[in-house]
């Protein structure tokens, strides 16, 4: 892989003397200056290429000292030094959160979560015992829904979807808001429409849609753009709180998304998208010491302000590490595929008169790509449809022509979950990036031959194996909170691509356990510029590191989801263990997880 290439020299340096001191079995030079924590009796998977495994680690200063035996790194151990000894549990280097949205992790984490709920009956009394508890105008605010997953569709409906009526009638005053797993569209009730200003005459915007019946009203249904409206007028609710209440509830998110990520081996995150205000707020509570590193990305922001201030924001290891900004994204050049607005370059199978939605249109992309290029900033496009990502790959091969530089800015196609053939092989041909999630191919399956029919399906959807034959650098991750963040799901799917019910989709795309650990680790520190730092448990390297209850190169499929995180360490620092941890003998299952219930 080109990551490993790249880091290689100071892999060979540093592996060079830990061998030695290994070989050395007897008498042992004096002890060295003492770590601050050794791991020992445990399978580390150091994702080094020159020395793939070892039995301990030694941290000191907040990077690798060392790995070796036990014997070897007992030399580390000094009368302050933290030990822990694993009993035979699995070391990775600390899972990288490839996409994800921090801040909207940890508001869901506070709202009604619909994904529990069996049908739209279940989602109409989740809402009402909310009203029951709420003020008169608070709004009511939940997400996680997915029509497809309904054990029965609602009666009556357009497409699968409820009509508001139901919802209305349990919270006549209170504007609902109700977005959908994908995050490309919400379900909202009459007064949050009323608050909105969408009425019969209301026209859908450009990249979005308004849902009607057939007398034209609005159903609730509000797809990709089309949600802006009610977006805003929750947002008005809002800021119309006292500051100190704004200030808290922003604060709160915060705490409970980083504490949800490190509870989960994930050491640090990209996050998605985040406006100048928030990445400034942002940059000031990194300042204060947080547990998660973080690589954050500008969006939202109108191409006017992106070009007056963006070169201004870049910020490189701030915080001890812990605060990056040096990217754009996510540009959204189209939709969903559960809602019918991912971009294709034939209609939906399920749906002859639909292609799906270009939702930022490419030109304002391509301006947006021509100041990324300018000020040096990596670039993540949102492309889930195939025609979507054919029209990114075409844009920033222009620009690459235009600016050869823009090449070692490793630009990324987020999701790239739905290929033409043609279009494969041009991401290692171009340098791009596939920013994928594995997870998503579990959870869509159930519908994606429906949409597409079996032979775009099998030769486009998720594409993992052709991508990395390719030579493409392919990452993994979660888009939290679409999906759970959590690693080992998303590493179960990447290497048996199993649904819920146990059907494999496509198996031949699998990954292999070792491209599946890459992709999360090695691979995703490429992606931010930190596979010198990270991405592998080599001495002088960050002591980023996950200990995981099973070995998750060597244990039986069907046992990955009885894996748990016993620990999580971050620069050398314990930010989260288990409750047990410490009991914990080799070979102890946990609870097999809940099969996936989440549809992007």
């Amino acid at each position: 892989m080109r990551a490993l290439r790249l880091c290689l020299p100071a892999l060979l340096l540093a592996s060079t003397a830990v061998t030695a001191a290994d070989t050395a079995i007897h008498g042992f030079p004096p002890a060295l200056p003492a770590a601050d924590l050794v791991l020992r009796d445990a399978t580390i998977a150091t994702l080094d290429p020159l020395q793939p495994s070892a039995q301990a680690l030694a941290v000191r200063d907040g990077r690798i000292a060392a790995v070796g035996s036990d014997a070897a790194i007992a030399r580390y151990i000094g009368p302050h030094t933290r030990v822990l000894d694993l009993h035979g549990a699995f070391v990775t280097p600390g899972f990288i959160e490839g996409h994800g949205h921090l801040l909207g992790t940890g508001t869901v984490l506070t709202e009604l979560d619909l994904g529990k709920a069996p049908d739209w009956d279940g989602i109409v009394a989740m809402v009402k015992a909310a009203v029951a508890k709420a003020k008169p105008g608070q709004w009511i605010v939940g997400s996680g829904w997915q029509q497809s997953k309904w054990t029965h569709a609602p009666q009556p409906n357009i497409d699968g979807l409820p009509l508001r009526a139901s919802l209305d009638a349990v919270s006549p005053d209170n504007p609902v808001l109700l977005e959908h797993v994908s995050g490309h569209a919400v379900f909202a009730n009459g007064a949050a429409l009323k608050l909105a200003g969408i009425g019969h005459d209301t026209p859908d915007p450009a990249g979005g849609t308004i849902v009607r019946d057939k007398q034209g009203n609005a159903i609730g249904m509000l797809r990709d753009t089309a949600d802006a409206p009610v977006y805003a007028a929750y947002q008005h609710h809002v800021e119309s709180l006292p500051p100190t209440l704004q200030a808290a509830r922003r604060e709160h998110a915060l705490k409970l998304a980083m504490q949800n990520e490190v509870s989960k081996g994930i050491t640090s995150f990209v996050d998605m998208g985040e406006d100048f205000a928030t990445v400034d707020w942002l940059k000031q509570q990194a300042a204060k010491g947080i547990p998660l590193r973080l690589y954050v990305n500008i969006a939202e922001e109108p191409v006017a302000a992106l070009d007056a201030k963006l070169a201004s924001y870049r910020s490189i290891d701030d915080a001890d590490g812990h605060f990056t900004v040096r990217g754009i994204g996510e540009i959204l050049s189209d939709g969903a595929l559960g809602t019918h607005s991912a971009w294709f370059l034939k209609p939906y199978n399920d749906d002859p008169g639909i292609t799906g939605k270009n939702v930022v249109s490419m030109a304002e992309v391509r301006q947006i790509a021509e100041i990324a290029a300018r000020d040096g900033f990596q670039l993540s496009v949102h492309a889930i449809g195939d025609r979507a990502n054919r029209e990114v790959l075409d844009t920033f091969q222009d620009i690459f022509t235009q600016d050869p530089a823009a090449h070692a800015l490793r630009w990324r196609i987020e999701h790239a979950q739905h290929l033409d053939p043609a279009d494969i092989p041009r991401f290692a041909q171009l340098g791009v990036i596939a920013s994928m999630q594995s997870i998503h191919a579990c959870s869509d399956a159930p519908f994606v031959v429906q949409h597409l029919g079996e032979q775009r399906a099998r030769e486009g959807a998720y594409v993992w194996h052709t991508l990395i034959e390719s030579g493409a650098i392919v990452l993994d991750g979660s888009d939290t909170p679409v999906e759970d963040t959590n690693p080992i799901a998303g590493f179960y799917c990447a290497v048996t691509r199993r649904e819920g019910n146990g059907t494999a989709f496509f198996p031949a795309q699998a990954k292999t356990r070792l491209e599946a650990l890459r992709s999360y680790t090695l691979n995703n520190a490429y992606a931010i510029f930190e596979d010198h730092q990270l991405g592998s448990l080599s001495p002088g390297k960050r002591a980023d590191l996950a200990v995981f209850s099973g070995n998750l190169l060597t244990m039986p499929a069907d046992r990955i989801l009885r894996t748990r995180v016993l620990y999580t360490v971050v620069g050398g620092q314990v930010v989260y263990q288990r409750p047990g941890a410490q009991a914990w003998k080799h070979g102890e299952l946990f609870a097999p997880m809940p099969e996936f219930d989440h549809v992007n």
